[in-house]
């Protein structure tokens, strides 16, 4: 997956390996469902999201001492801190992940320079806690 790259509107380029694109069709489209049902709630969620909330990550992002991993528990604090006040009928890990989307999204937005650190450590905090929860959603729609 090192040589696919994302493009601006969400989707993989075209890098060919042995041939043959990447990801097959049918999980790209899998994957175009799950996008665009995540997408719909962290537009929900943007608006309720506080500047508070995003300066003080920001805070953390710029502290260049802070290691990776202090980063982020940082960011898995907020994301869990903001969770609590989602509705409850909604799967507590799909609103965790979104919301980790968003904040990214706000933080990036917000100071264009932290796009490496910020988007890196997203994917570490998916990574950890989230992991088998986008499995799962995954082979969900796939059946």
């Amino acid at each position: 997956d090192d040589e696919l790259e994302l493009q601006t509107d969400g989707n993989r380029s075209g890098h060919l390996q042995n041939g043959e694109l990447g990801l097959a069709v049918a999980n790209e489209d899998v994957i175009r469902i799950i996008a665009a049902q995540l997408a719909e709630i962290g537009d929900q969620f943007d608006k309720e999201i506080q500047a508070r909330v995003v300066n003080d990550l920001v805070q953390h992002f710029l502290n260049e001492n802070l290691s990776r991993e202090e980063i982020t528990l940082c960011m898995s604090r907020a994301v869990r801190e903001l969770a609590q006040a989602i509705p409850s009928d909604m799967e507590q890990e799909k609103a965790m992940l979104v919301l980790a989307m968003v904040l990214t999204k706000k933080i990036v937005n917000t100071v264009p320079s932290l796009l490496h650190r910020v988007f890196s450590t997203a994917v570490n905090y998916m990574n950890q806690q989230l992991h088998n929860y986008v499995v799962e959603m995954v082979s969900t729609i796939k059946q």
